[in-house]
């Protein structure tokens, strides 16, 4: 389910649910039924966030994961062919993210969840393994956590107090 929506700063942000859980709560007289619900957001421009909701109906679910994830975007650099600077390992729980530069007209190649966050972000090309736990939130978390450690060489080459051309030599 992909939905469009404009933020307060009119930048449009796409919505994309990963996935919609019952989950119960027993209580004394008897049991207490709700849903939680995974989205990720992004506007396929490297800004993408994820964020967990729950309440007793769906649509609101929705609408509390949705801003929980307009609370942790994170800006993820993309280089000119549409992938990532440098290969990288997003760490979340015990699920582990391979996230691995690839060559113009690769595609994204990834697993449901990660896909979604990658699609969000407007990756076009980059290759992926989950490795670990196959668990939906925690794959998600630990993609953003790999995207969100990634740098730009510029950003490198400050760091060292080097000139870009000094890095590749």
């Amino acid at each position: 389910m992909n939905r469009t929506f404009v933020d307060s700063e009119n930048t449009e942000f796409n919505e994309k649910v990963v996935s919609i859980k019952r989950v119960t709560k027993v209580v004394k007289g008897g049991r207490h039924m709700r849903f939680s619900v995974l989205i990720v957001v992004g506007d396929g421009k490297g800004r993408v966030g994820a964020g967990i909701g729950k309440a007793v109906e769906i649509p609101e679910a929705i609408r509390k994961a949705k801003e929980d994830a307009m609370k942790k975007l994170v800006t993820v650099p993309v280089d000119e062919n549409g992938t990532i600077p440098h290969d990288n390992y997003g760490r979340f729980g015990s699920a582990t993210v391979l996230l691995k530069k690839a060559p113009d007209g690769t595609g994204v190649i990834a697993g449901g969840p990660a896909r979604s966050v990658i699609e969000m972000a407007g990756i076009k090309n980059i290759r992926t393994k989950s490795l670990g736990s196959n668990n939906k939130q925690n794959v998600v978390l630990a993609t953003i956590a790999g995207l969100s450690e990634l740098k730009t060489p510029e950003e490198v080459a400050k760091l060292r107090g080097k000139t870009v051309e000094e890095l590749y030599k």
